[in-house]
């Protein structure tokens, strides 16, 4: 199939995004990080920093979720380069899926290997608590799109990318061993993508449990499935910031997952800066 004229358009805002960035930082960053809801203070501890709002970056979205800072951490953390995403976007803002990976693919295009993406996720096993931190495992994508849909960009990967290991097993295993150390509890689940805004029902909630979700949330799945394609390797991480819909006799809110977040934020940051120190 022809590359129509829409897929040139994005390899050339792909391309634009990276020069403009390329300009404003002095190393190529080999790592990236993707910080969801309330895990943004990963990023104050980056040192010989460089931020990027994301409004000034050529054809990027903009964060419109709380919790989300919106800029681009470009220095070095752990002995590193990196590139901190302070704030994602998300297919239920009204962005398409190609808007919601551009920046993995501007990461992907300026030389970055791999790839740590965290979010605030709803627990669905029950033997999860608000404030478990769990290394995601395998997903089910439910958003009912794909980022790869369309004419493939052979520039950026294969037309079939195979998802088989799609989070990294040796770095899940190093991840797990630095948790085991530290004395951190990081348990293993499947995380399991809906399109949300709306949280989701207890009935929903039971039929992801049958079908072998332990998380669920609204993101996370196309930057993987992003990275994959373009040839990181990919660790995920999720913040169990309240317990999905039906579990608990409570109704669900945006601040609950905020003040969970809070509240372990030094254990996040921290657990995060170790595994990092042995990718």
């Amino acid at each position: 199939m022809p590359i129509r004229p829409d897929e040139r358009d994005y390899m050339a805002q792909i391309n634009e995004a990276k020069e403009f960035v390329r300009r404003k930082i002095s190393q190529v960053p080999e790592l990236g990080i993707i910080l969801g809801s309330g895990l943004g203070p990963l990023a104050e501890v980056v040192e010989n920093r460089t931020e990027i709002p994301y409004r000034e970056i050529p054809n990027f979205p903009v964060s419109t979720v709380e919790g989300h800072a919106g800029q681009a951490v470009f220095g070095r953390l752990q002995g590193k380069e990196v590139v901190v995403m302070q704030g994602r976007f998300h297919y239920y803002e009204g962005y398409s899926m190609r808007e919601v990976t551009l920046p993995v693919r501007v990461m992907q295009v300026l030389g970055v290997k791999g790839l740590i993406v965290t979010n605030a996720a709803g627990g669905i096993n029950a033997a999860y608590k608000p404030g478990d931190l769990v290394l995601i495992k395998d997903h089910i994508n439910l958003l009912g799109d794909n980022p790869l849909r369309g004419a493939n960009l052979d520039d950026l990967g294969l037309r079939f990318p195979d998802l088989s290991e799609g989070y990294d097993r040796e770095w899940r295993k190093k991840a797990l061993q630095v948790a085991g150390e530290t004395g951190v509890r990081l348990e293993e689940g499947v995380y399991a993508a809906m399109l949300g805004p709306s949280y989701e029902t207890p009935a929903e909630i039971r039929f992801l449990r049958t079908i072998g979700a332990d998380l669920v949330g609204m993101s996370t799945v196309p930057e993987v499935i992003a990275a994959n394609h373009g040839g990181m390797r990919v660790l995920g991480i999720s913040c169990v910031t309240n317990m999905a819909a039906g579990v608990l006799p409570q109704k669900l809110s945006h601040l609950e997952v905020m003040e969970t977040a809070e509240r372990i934020e030094k254990e996040f940051v921290s657990l995060v800066q170790k595994i990092i120190r042995v990718l």
